[in-house]
């Protein structure tokens, strides 16, 4: 089967088949093989792309600018204060505007409905870098890292620890399905998934085969799992909501303990920044203010051999290289 994603944006995986995403895997490990051996083909030569970002980033920055330049692109940073989106000038004015300077457009923000405008009006293919709903180039180099390291993702179990209806437990499910994959949502019930992102779920797992399951029971969502993955309590933009999540995550802090009640080869993942000790201002707060040396991480398991956390980072390159060559590039 030919697969054709050039000129589409990627907003949610939602939008994709399970062969478009795999088609994307693949790209980006041929492509991260060419970079390893130097070999970049230059597939986005002369290509000028505007990097949005309301929402600050480490890595979604560092690697749609290293994978732009990799390819021959010449990313253009544009942070809240260097444009006009929504302040003075309307998110529709804004995408046909850049539409018209740039060949893609990447945006990090809050809204998804932004993304989606900016898609809808640019002409040009927008990348969803993370909105409040979903995340879906994480979600890629998420699948990337366990298929490197487990030879496959079908059958594969992966246990999301946590806040349960944030942006990452709503992309893990929707790619999990995708893939035929096990994914056990474990989380107060408070923090359920939305109802609407279970029923799409449902709905694919019916065509591949996959499994789902949602518990506040440790035991049951841990139980023979491949994968123990969490993400920080509280999302930028909540942080007045810390003691409410401390209070209700306090349990779900991945440990050694629950390390065992997985699989004896697990592998745990976060997609960072992680609260895993006291050496960042806020891990110092936290200390201070509710005394924890730790949050949804202990530095025992992120530090250990179960860790692949920074195999997962370098991966966000790679794969947004490949969501921006498919979409955009010359194959």
């Amino acid at each position: 089967m030919d697969i054709n994603l050039k000129g589409k944006s990627f907003l949610k995986l939602l939008d994709f088949t399970p062969e478009e995403i795999n088609y994307l895997l693949n790209l980006s490990s041929e492509l991260k093989k060419s970079k390893q051996s130097g070999k970049e083909s230059k597939n986005l030569e002369g290509k000028n792309i505007a990097l949005i970002f309301e929402k600050n980033s480490t890595r979604t920055r560092c690697s749609f600018v290293v994978a732009a330049r990799d390819e021959g692109a010449y990313p253009e940073f544009l942070g809240k204060n260097d444009i006009q989106l929504g302040k003075k000038e309307t998110v529709k004015d804004t995408a046909r505007v850049l539409g018209r300077i740039f060949d893609g457009i990447e945006f990090r923000g809050f809204e998804h409905e932004t993304a989606e405008v900016l898609s809808k009006y640019s002409g040009v293919p927008v990348w969803n870098g993370l909105t409040d709903k979903y995340h879906p180039t994480q979600i890629l180099a998420d699948l990337m890292t366990i298929k490197e390291v487990k030879g496959t993702l079908k059958g594969i179990k992966l246990s999301y620890v946590g806040d349960g209806r944030n942006n990452m437990a709503n992309s893990l499910l929707i790619g999990a399905a995708k893939m035929g994959m096990d994914i056990a949502i474990v989380s107060p019930k408070k923090l359920f998934p939305e109802e609407d992102i279970v029923n799409e779920a449902e709905k694919i797992i019916k065509e591949t085969d996959g499994k789902i399951t949602i518990t506040e029971d440790i035991e049951e969502g841990v139980k023979d799992s491949h994968i123990i993955y969490t993400d920080v309590w509280v999302s930028m933009g909540e942080e007045d909501e810390f003691e409410d999540r401390i209070k209700l995550l306090k349990p779900y802090a991945v440990n050694m303990d629950m390390i065992k009640k997985a699989k004896k080869d697990v592998k745990f993942m976060h997609c960072l920044p992680a609260f895993h000790n006291t050496e960042t201002e806020v891990g110092k707060k936290i200390y201070e203010d509710y005394g924890l040396k730790s949050m949804e991480v202990t530095e025992e398991v992120f530090e250990s051999e179960y860790s692949i956390v920074f195999d997962q980072a370098e991966n966000r390159m790679h794969t947004i290289k490949a969501v921006m060559v498919a979409t955009l590039g010359n194959l």
